[in-house]
């Protein structure tokens, strides 16, 4: 099976691909932001374990979200 190139895709897988990049950009770029600003003790696990899994992996935006929702602690 030979493997798709970018010129073998429609116009409509195109766009698709290219907005989930974007969004997955923002969402790393916005969970690196909060955990850079946030102190240690509101976040759940070690901070450079957040980092560095958000950063390297290719999650589909799952891994920012899962920060978002599971890794952060209210502020008390």
């Amino acid at each position: 099976m030979r493997r798709r190139r970018w010129s073998d895709l429609s116009e409509r897988q195109r766009r698709l691909f290219e907005v989930g990049a974007a969004v997955e950009g923002l969402l790393k770029t916005a969970a690196i932001i909060d955990l850079k600003r946030r102190p240690a003790d509101q976040v759940r696990g070690p901070k450079w374990a957040w980092g560095s899994a958000i950063v390297v992996t290719g999650s589909f935006g799952l891994l920012p979200l899962a920060y978002f929702v599971l890794g952060r602690r209210s502020a008390s």
